[in-house]
């Protein structure tokens, strides 16, 4: 490694605070989405940052410590855009395709964030993996929301509360699914990938919520 005054100018170049944290952090999110966290060097880190690894230990600490924050700006810049894709002046249906939009979206755009915090962070477990869970419990809060707030404008509001939270996970854990899948085809646009999950999911809201449910047939109890 280079002294610091055998670096490039640009190295040495004095920026405020926040800036060169989220130079840092871009740089760490980078890495650990090609490596993981095991695998990923801080020299790496450094050398894409464009700073000295003692610069990173003083800003953002050591390589868990990075990992940490990584994981939560990223966690914070995904439900940020989902939450301001759901307008709330829409019907529940229009606020959830808009905010599956603005997921699908995000993805797209920042492959390497959804890499970090859907596949690495789960791999490495412990603390990293429950900020995951709390995020997706607040992506759950936000869907179940919206499929109560559908129930009780056509007067079953109970009936959507009481399946409220339990649909929201199964539509949160099939968007992420789709969501991978979609990495591997950027050819399907936001919006069409929204419009498939509503019409896999949503329809079966409107139908629970209004009282129209599937029921297995009685099992045949003789014995042929």
């Amino acid at each position: 490694m280079p002294d610091e005054d055998q670096r490039p100018p640009e190295r040495a170049r004095r920026l405020p605070r926040a800036v060169r944290e989220r130079q840092i952090l871009d740089a760490a999110v980078r890495v650990f989405s090609r490596h993981g966290y095991h695998a990923a060097s801080m020299d790496e880190i450094s050398d894409v940052a464009g700073v000295s690894k003692p610069m990173i230990y003083t800003y953002l600490g050591s390589k868990e410590d990075l990992f940490g924050k990584s994981i939560q700006r990223e966690a914070t810049r995904l439900l940020e855009a989902i939450q301001a894709g759901v307008q709330p002046d829409l019907p529940p249906d229009m606020q959830l395709w808009h905010g599956l939009r603005s997921f699908y979206r995000f993805v797209a755009e920042y492959r390497e964030s959804w890499t970090v915090l859907h596949r690495q962070a789960l791999t490495v477990g412990g603390a990293f993996a429950a900020e995951i869970t709390a995020m997706r419990g607040r992506a759950i809060e936000l869907v179940a929301a919206l499929v109560v707030s559908a129930g009780t404008r056509k007067g079953l509001g109970e009936q959507a509360e009481f399946s409220g939270a339990g649909l929201a996970a199964a539509l949160v854990g099939a968007a992420e699914s789709l969501a991978d899948w979609a990495l591997d085809h950027p050819e399907i646009s936001d919006s069409v990938l929204a419009s498939w999950l509503m019409n896999l999911v949503w329809l079966g809201f409107n139908d629970l919520i209004e009282g129209q449910v599937w029921k297995p047939l009685p099992e045949m109890n003789s014995e042929s």
